[in-house]
């Protein structure tokens, strides 16, 4: 994974191999879950919105950090639980032109 470094207040963001997810952190001392998303197609894809997901422990982020596939894994444990982890969006990547 490579490292985005954050700014003041935001969550760590590591790249992940993924053709949905393009990024993910993780806040242990809030339970925060990040996820920067992919926009676009070809070679213009890149970061787009990023979601944080509440309630989300540090053993299952090991857990999605560690999936054979991070997209499958977010829409089989993560996605459809929105009750468990309440989500909103927090900010849109910026692209350059």
């Amino acid at each position: 994974m490579t490292s985005n470094t954050p700014a003041a207040g935001r969550i760590q963001l590591f790249d992940v191999d993924s053709s949905q997810i393009h990024s993910i952190g993780h806040d242990p001392a809030t339970n925060t879950l990040a996820i920067c998303f992919k926009r676009g197609t070809g070679a213009a894809r890149g970061p787009g919105s990023v979601y944080h997901y509440q309630n989300f422990s540090t053993d299952e982020f090991e857990a999605f950090k560690a999936a054979d596939s991070i997209g499958k894994h977010f829409g089989g444990f993560i996605k459809p639980f929105p009750e468990k982890y309440p989500y909103h969006k927090v900010a849109e990547q910026q692209q350059a032109a």
